[in-house]
């Protein structure tokens, strides 16, 4: 048993359960865009993960414009704290409204689903676990900032390490949630699914 839980583990899997891929069978990622159903819920959806997408890329960039010396450390500061804070607060405000509304919603509207939802949710607590790790290794890294070269250096090792972590969590998250739900919308539509609440 322990070996079909890790095999869903956001950090091993390699996409969603094949018994959860119907509905992305029957659209398929590259049609989604031309579906009478994309506009509404599921453009905004794809719209909401895009932008995280970009700040995680956003933040991994400029870890290494550091490293790399393209940017000194007040420089680097000043760009960096309102990024991460905005990342950070977002994709927890994000996950806190899909937790609490709409997987509900949408495991009710398609049973069938409802394992994936729970791989989701589960999903998302080990992305709070990561955010929460990620804050404390930025904030050692921008206190370290005052401080040796040395202690800098370090500090950015550590906090890139942490943040491409949760970059992978996140784009692996991002990925199978769409395949899930993305479907789902356009399948059944934005009136539909949120009138089964």
């Amino acid at each position: 048993m322990a070996d079909q839980a890790d095999i869903h583990h956001l950090e091993s899997r390699a996409g969603l359960p094949e018994d959860l891929r119907w509905l992305v069978a029957k659209y398929p990622r590259e049609n989604w865009l031309d579906h009478d159903n994309v506009h509404g819920m599921a453009s905004m959806w794809l719209q909401r993960h895009d932008m995280f997408r970009e700040l995680g890329g956003m933040l991994t960039a400029g870890i290494g414009d550091y490293r790399e010396g393209r940017m000194d450390a007040a420089q680097f500061a000043r760009w960096f704290a309102p990024r991460l804070n905005h990342f950070l607060g977002n994709l927890d405000g994000h996950h806190n409204v899909e937790d609490h509304h709409y997987f509900p919603v949408f495991a009710k509207a398609e049973s069938r689903l409802k394992r994936g939802f729970d791989i989701l949710d589960a999903d998302h607590h080990l992305i709070h676990e990561a955010l929460e790790r990620n804050a404390h290794s930025a904030n050692g890294f921008i206190r370290a900032l005052q401080e040796s070269q040395d202690k800098q250096r370090f500090a950015a090792d550590a906090y890139a390490d942490e943040n491409a972590r949760l970059v992978a969590m996140l784009t692996r998250h991002l990925d199978d949630e769409e395949d899930l739900i993305i479907p789902l919308i356009l399948d059944r539509g934005d009136r539909e699914l949120l009138g089964s609440d």
